[in-house]
Protein backbone atom coordinates (compact mmCIF):
# COMPACT_ATOMS: atom_id res chain seq x y z
CA UNK A 1 0.00 0.00 0.00
CA UNK A 2 1.67 3.55 -0.74
CA UNK A 3 2.35 5.97 2.18
CA UNK A 4 -0.34 8.81 2.78
CA UNK A 5 0.99 12.35 2.90
CA UNK A 6 -1.85 13.19 4.55
CA UNK A 7 -5.51 12.92 5.53
CA UNK A 8 -8.12 15.51 6.02
CA UNK A 9 -11.60 15.35 7.40
CA UNK A 10 -13.84 17.70 5.95
CA UNK A 11 -17.37 18.64 5.72
CA UNK A 12 -18.78 20.44 2.63
CA UNK A 13 -16.84 22.82 2.31
CA UNK A 14 -13.56 21.19 1.74
CA UNK A 15 -10.88 23.48 0.69
CA UNK A 16 -9.17 20.58 -0.83
CA UNK A 17 -12.02 20.52 -3.31
CA UNK A 18 -12.74 24.24 -3.48
CA UNK A 19 -9.04 24.89 -4.28
CA UNK A 20 -10.35 23.55 -7.95
CA UNK A 21 -11.11 26.22 -10.12
CA UNK A 22 -13.83 25.51 -11.37
CA UNK A 23 -17.28 25.84 -9.59
CA UNK A 24 -19.04 23.14 -7.42
CA UNK A 25 -22.66 23.58 -7.25
CA UNK A 26 -24.54 21.16 -4.70
CA UNK A 27 -26.99 18.22 -6.38
CA UNK A 28 -30.09 18.89 -4.62
CA UNK A 29 -31.38 22.36 -3.74
CA UNK A 30 -33.53 21.49 -0.67
CA UNK A 31 -32.36 18.73 1.57
CA UNK A 32 -30.62 15.61 0.46
CA UNK A 33 -33.24 12.53 -0.18
CA UNK A 34 -32.86 9.06 1.57
CA UNK A 35 -30.34 11.06 4.32
CA UNK A 36 -29.97 10.14 7.79
CA UNK A 37 -28.57 12.58 10.25
CA UNK A 38 -25.52 11.63 11.73
CA UNK A 39 -21.87 12.76 12.87
CA UNK A 40 -19.73 11.77 9.94
CA UNK A 41 -18.02 13.70 8.15
CA UNK A 42 -16.46 13.31 4.60
CA UNK A 43 -12.96 11.99 4.31
CA UNK A 44 -10.49 13.91 1.67
CA UNK A 45 -6.80 11.68 1.46
CA UNK A 46 -3.97 12.92 -1.09
CA UNK A 47 -1.63 10.04 -1.55
CA UNK A 48 1.86 10.05 -1.95
CA UNK A 49 1.40 10.74 -5.77
CA UNK A 50 -0.60 13.52 -5.39
CA UNK A 51 -3.96 11.43 -6.21
CA UNK A 52 -7.18 12.40 -4.38
CA UNK A 53 -9.32 10.14 -2.58
CA UNK A 54 -12.73 11.23 -1.55
CA UNK A 55 -14.84 9.10 0.97
CA UNK A 56 -17.92 9.17 2.65
CA UNK A 57 -19.67 12.05 0.43
CA UNK A 58 -22.82 13.52 2.53
CA UNK A 59 -23.33 16.34 0.08
CA UNK A 60 -23.29 15.28 -3.16
CA UNK A 61 -22.22 17.84 -5.65
CA UNK A 62 -21.33 18.37 -9.56
CA UNK A 63 -17.66 20.52 -10.27
CA UNK A 64 -18.33 22.08 -13.82
CA UNK A 65 -15.26 22.13 -16.16
CA UNK A 66 -16.20 24.31 -19.33
CA UNK A 67 -14.80 24.78 -22.70
CA UNK A 68 -13.53 27.85 -24.34
CA UNK A 69 -16.00 27.01 -27.20
CA UNK A 70 -19.02 25.16 -26.07
CA UNK A 71 -20.64 22.36 -28.55
CA UNK A 72 -23.30 21.43 -27.03
CA UNK A 73 -22.46 18.21 -25.17
CA UNK A 74 -22.25 17.61 -21.81
CA UNK A 75 -20.53 14.77 -20.47
CA UNK A 76 -21.33 13.42 -16.74
CA UNK A 77 -18.30 11.80 -15.29
CA UNK A 78 -18.80 9.20 -12.29
CA UNK A 79 -14.90 8.13 -11.26
CA UNK A 80 -14.76 4.76 -9.60
CA UNK A 81 -13.62 3.21 -6.54
CA UNK A 82 -15.45 -0.15 -5.37
CA UNK A 83 -18.25 2.10 -3.97
CA UNK A 84 -15.81 2.76 -1.38
CA UNK A 85 -13.76 5.86 -2.48
CA UNK A 86 -13.64 8.20 -5.33
CA UNK A 87 -10.56 8.79 -7.34
CA UNK A 88 -12.03 12.07 -8.16
CA UNK A 89 -9.05 13.71 -10.07
CA UNK A 90 -7.86 10.86 -12.29
CA UNK A 91 -10.83 9.05 -12.90
CA UNK A 92 -12.89 12.99 -12.60
CA UNK A 93 -11.19 16.15 -12.88
CA UNK A 94 -8.43 14.95 -15.80
CA UNK A 95 -10.55 13.59 -17.75
CA UNK A 96 -12.92 16.69 -17.56
CA UNK A 97 -10.12 18.73 -18.85
CA UNK A 98 -9.43 16.86 -22.13
CA UNK A 99 -13.23 16.85 -23.00
CA UNK A 100 -12.90 20.61 -22.71
CA UNK A 101 -10.50 20.27 -25.37
CA UNK A 102 -13.05 18.47 -27.58
CA UNK A 103 -15.79 21.52 -26.77
CA UNK A 104 -17.21 19.53 -24.19
CA UNK A 105 -18.78 20.35 -21.42
CA UNK A 106 -18.00 18.19 -18.20
CA UNK A 107 -19.40 17.48 -15.00
CA UNK A 108 -17.63 15.61 -12.59
CA UNK A 109 -20.45 13.69 -10.28
CA UNK A 110 -19.28 13.32 -6.31
CA UNK A 111 -21.90 11.07 -5.36
CA UNK A 112 -22.73 9.24 -2.15
CA UNK A 113 -20.96 5.83 -1.70
CA UNK A 114 -23.16 3.59 0.05
CA UNK A 115 -22.94 3.81 3.83
CA UNK A 116 -25.95 2.98 6.23
CA UNK A 117 -24.83 5.68 9.02
CA UNK A 118 -25.88 8.17 6.71
CA UNK A 119 -28.47 7.21 4.52
CA UNK A 120 -31.62 5.33 4.97
CA UNK A 121 -31.04 3.19 1.82
CA UNK A 122 -27.99 2.88 1.27
CA UNK A 123 -28.77 0.44 -2.05
CA UNK A 124 -30.22 3.51 -3.61
CA UNK A 125 -28.23 6.85 -2.70
CA UNK A 126 -25.78 6.78 -5.48
CA UNK A 127 -28.04 5.62 -7.85
CA UNK A 128 -30.49 8.95 -6.99
CA UNK A 129 -27.22 10.72 -6.97
CA UNK A 130 -26.06 10.07 -10.76
CA UNK A 131 -29.86 10.69 -11.93
CA UNK A 132 -30.32 13.61 -10.22
CA UNK A 133 -26.95 15.17 -12.23
CA UNK A 134 -28.23 14.33 -15.11
CA UNK A 135 -31.91 16.04 -14.70
CA UNK A 136 -29.86 18.62 -13.05
CA UNK A 137 -27.48 19.08 -15.95
CA UNK A 138 -30.76 19.05 -18.64
CA UNK A 139 -32.60 22.00 -16.44
CA UNK A 140 -29.52 23.96 -16.68
CA UNK A 141 -28.74 23.34 -20.14
CA UNK A 142 -29.73 26.67 -21.26
CA UNK A 143 -27.38 28.39 -19.04
CA UNK A 144 -24.36 26.08 -19.27
CA UNK A 145 -24.77 26.23 -23.40
CA UNK A 146 -25.90 22.66 -23.38
CA UNK A 147 -28.36 20.70 -25.99
CA UNK A 148 -30.55 18.51 -23.63
CA UNK A 149 -30.79 16.14 -26.16
CA UNK A 150 -26.74 15.30 -25.91
CA UNK A 151 -25.82 14.91 -22.19
CA UNK A 152 -24.10 11.64 -22.05
CA UNK A 153 -22.95 9.42 -18.55
CA UNK A 154 -19.48 8.04 -18.53
CA UNK A 155 -18.30 6.16 -15.54
CA UNK A 156 -15.06 3.85 -14.78
CA UNK A 157 -15.01 1.23 -12.49
CA UNK A 158 -17.49 1.14 -10.06
CA UNK A 159 -18.37 4.57 -11.50
CA UNK A 160 -18.65 2.63 -14.94
CA UNK A 161 -21.49 0.34 -12.80
CA UNK A 162 -23.47 3.52 -11.64
CA UNK A 163 -23.57 4.88 -15.21
CA UNK A 164 -24.13 1.53 -17.08
CA UNK A 165 -27.13 1.04 -14.44
CA UNK A 166 -29.04 4.18 -14.71
CA UNK A 167 -28.30 4.51 -18.20
CA UNK A 168 -29.89 0.79 -19.15
CA UNK A 169 -32.51 0.50 -16.67
CA UNK A 170 -36.52 1.59 -17.18
CA UNK A 171 -37.64 0.91 -14.25
CA UNK A 172 -36.26 3.62 -12.21
CA UNK A 173 -34.53 3.98 -8.57
CA UNK A 174 -35.96 0.25 -6.40
CA UNK A 175 -38.35 1.51 -3.48
CA UNK A 176 -39.01 5.09 -4.86
CA UNK A 177 -42.46 5.76 -6.13
CA UNK A 178 -43.32 6.97 -9.54
CA UNK A 179 -43.56 10.87 -9.35
CA UNK A 180 -41.87 11.91 -6.57
CA UNK A 181 -38.89 13.06 -8.15
CA UNK A 182 -38.61 15.66 -10.84
CA UNK A 183 -40.08 14.78 -14.37
CA UNK A 184 -36.85 15.63 -16.41
CA UNK A 185 -35.20 13.13 -17.79
CA UNK A 186 -32.39 10.98 -16.00
CA UNK A 187 -31.32 8.99 -19.00
CA UNK A 188 -28.38 9.67 -20.71
CA UNK A 189 -28.19 10.34 -24.46
CA UNK A 190 -25.03 8.01 -24.35
CA UNK A 191 -22.67 5.83 -22.32
CA UNK A 192 -18.93 6.08 -21.94
CA UNK A 193 -17.79 2.65 -19.83
CA UNK A 194 -13.98 2.35 -18.89
CA UNK A 195 -13.13 -1.18 -17.25
CA UNK A 196 -17.12 -0.80 -15.47
CA UNK A 197 -18.35 -3.28 -13.28
CA UNK A 198 -20.97 -5.08 -14.94
CA UNK A 199 -22.47 -7.61 -13.02
CA UNK A 200 -23.08 -8.73 -10.03
CA UNK A 201 -23.34 -12.57 -10.22
CA UNK A 202 -21.00 -14.60 -8.40
CA UNK A 203 -18.58 -15.25 -10.83
CA UNK A 204 -18.26 -12.35 -12.29
CA UNK A 205 -19.13 -9.77 -9.73
CA UNK A 206 -16.23 -7.32 -8.18
CA UNK A 207 -17.39 -8.67 -4.73
CA UNK A 208 -16.28 -5.40 -3.18
CA UNK A 209 -18.42 -3.03 -5.07
CA UNK A 210 -21.29 -5.84 -5.04
CA UNK A 211 -20.78 -5.65 -1.13
CA UNK A 212 -20.93 -2.10 -0.75
CA UNK A 213 -23.83 -1.60 -1.99
CA UNK A 214 -26.29 -4.21 -1.24
CA UNK A 215 -24.23 -5.48 1.79
CA UNK A 216 -22.94 -9.30 3.10
CA UNK A 217 -26.03 -11.44 1.44
CA UNK A 218 -28.06 -9.76 -1.41
CA UNK A 219 -30.91 -11.50 -2.97
CA UNK A 220 -31.16 -13.11 -6.35
CA UNK A 221 -33.76 -11.01 -7.21
CA UNK A 222 -31.16 -8.34 -6.28
CA UNK A 223 -28.33 -9.66 -8.02
CA UNK A 224 -30.35 -9.48 -10.97
CA UNK A 225 -31.75 -6.00 -10.79
CA UNK A 226 -28.65 -4.33 -9.92
CA UNK A 227 -26.73 -6.21 -12.58
CA UNK A 228 -26.19 -3.52 -15.76
CA UNK A 229 -26.67 -6.37 -18.46
CA UNK A 230 -29.72 -7.80 -17.55
CA UNK A 231 -31.06 -4.16 -17.83
CA UNK A 232 -30.50 -3.97 -21.06
CA UNK A 233 -32.93 -2.81 -23.57
CA UNK A 234 -33.54 -1.82 -27.24
CA UNK A 235 -33.99 2.28 -25.50
CA UNK A 236 -30.24 1.79 -23.84
CA UNK A 237 -28.70 4.80 -25.23
CA UNK A 238 -25.62 4.32 -27.33
CA UNK A 239 -22.59 2.42 -25.68
CA UNK A 240 -18.70 2.44 -25.64
CA UNK A 241 -16.81 0.06 -24.07
CA UNK A 242 -12.88 0.01 -22.82
CA UNK A 243 -11.41 -2.63 -21.15
CA UNK A 244 -8.04 -4.41 -20.25
CA UNK A 245 -8.29 -8.30 -20.82
CA UNK A 246 -5.25 -8.87 -17.74
CA UNK A 247 -7.98 -6.76 -15.00
CA UNK A 248 -7.95 -8.77 -12.37
CA UNK A 249 -10.06 -6.72 -10.13
CA UNK A 250 -12.95 -6.24 -12.56
CA UNK A 251 -13.22 -9.19 -14.97
CA UNK A 252 -12.93 -8.28 -18.29
CA UNK A 253 -15.81 -10.28 -18.66
CA UNK A 254 -18.02 -7.68 -17.53
CA UNK A 255 -17.78 -5.74 -20.90
CA UNK A 256 -18.35 -8.57 -22.46
CA UNK A 257 -21.31 -9.15 -20.84
CA UNK A 258 -22.57 -5.59 -21.52
CA UNK A 259 -21.40 -5.45 -25.50
CA UNK A 260 -23.78 -8.56 -25.73
CA UNK A 261 -26.55 -7.52 -24.56
CA UNK A 262 -26.15 -4.20 -26.62
CA UNK A 263 -25.56 -6.80 -29.40
CA UNK A 264 -28.83 -8.64 -28.04
CA UNK A 265 -30.89 -5.47 -28.32
CA UNK A 266 -29.60 -3.84 -31.28
CA UNK A 267 -28.23 -1.12 -29.19
CA UNK A 268 -25.42 0.96 -31.08
CA UNK A 269 -22.12 -0.43 -29.11
CA UNK A 270 -18.25 -0.09 -30.00
CA UNK A 271 -15.76 -1.92 -27.65
CA UNK A 272 -11.96 -1.40 -27.42
CA UNK A 273 -9.82 -4.39 -25.71
CA UNK A 274 -6.14 -4.14 -24.82
CA UNK A 275 -4.16 -7.19 -23.44
CA UNK A 276 -2.90 -5.63 -21.10
CA UNK A 277 -3.60 -2.49 -18.62
CA UNK A 278 -4.87 -4.20 -15.35
CA UNK A 279 -6.84 -1.89 -13.98
CA UNK A 280 -8.09 1.59 -12.87
CA UNK A 281 -5.31 2.64 -15.72
CA UNK A 282 -7.48 6.64 -15.61
CA UNK A 283 -6.57 8.28 -19.58
CA UNK A 284 -3.21 6.84 -19.90
CA UNK A 285 -2.65 3.28 -20.45
CA UNK A 286 1.17 2.77 -19.56
CA UNK A 287 1.23 -0.85 -21.41
CA UNK A 288 0.36 0.42 -25.11
CA UNK A 289 1.41 3.56 -27.53
CA UNK A 290 -2.31 3.41 -28.46
CA UNK A 291 -4.53 6.49 -26.54
CA UNK A 292 -7.79 5.08 -25.67
CA UNK A 293 -8.90 8.92 -26.05
CA UNK A 294 -8.54 9.13 -29.43
CA UNK A 295 -10.91 6.39 -29.96
CA UNK A 296 -13.28 7.89 -27.85
CA UNK A 297 -12.96 11.54 -29.72
CA UNK A 298 -13.62 9.07 -33.03
CA UNK A 299 -16.63 7.37 -31.60
CA UNK A 300 -18.20 10.74 -30.12
CA UNK A 301 -17.54 12.92 -33.84
CA UNK A 302 -19.10 10.21 -35.69
CA UNK A 303 -22.02 9.84 -33.26
CA UNK A 304 -22.20 13.69 -34.03
CA UNK A 305 -21.96 14.75 -30.24
CA UNK A 306 -18.82 17.10 -31.48
CA UNK A 307 -20.27 18.86 -33.72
Amino acid sequence: MKALLFTIFLGFSSPVLHAQPQPVIPLYEGPVPNARPSNEREVVVTQANGSIRVSNVLQPTLTVFRPAKANGTAVIICPGGGYARLAIDHEGYDVARRLNEWGITAFVLKYRLPNSETQLDKTTAPLLDAQQALRLVRQRSQAFGLNPTRIGLMGFSAGGHLAAWVGASRRGIPGYPAGTLSTTSATPDFLVLLYPVISFSDSLAHLGSRTNLLGERPTAAQIRLYSADEQVTAQTPPVFLLHAQDDEVVKVQNSLRFYEACLQHKVPVEMHLYPKGSHGFGMHNPTTPDHWMDRLHNWLDAGGWLR
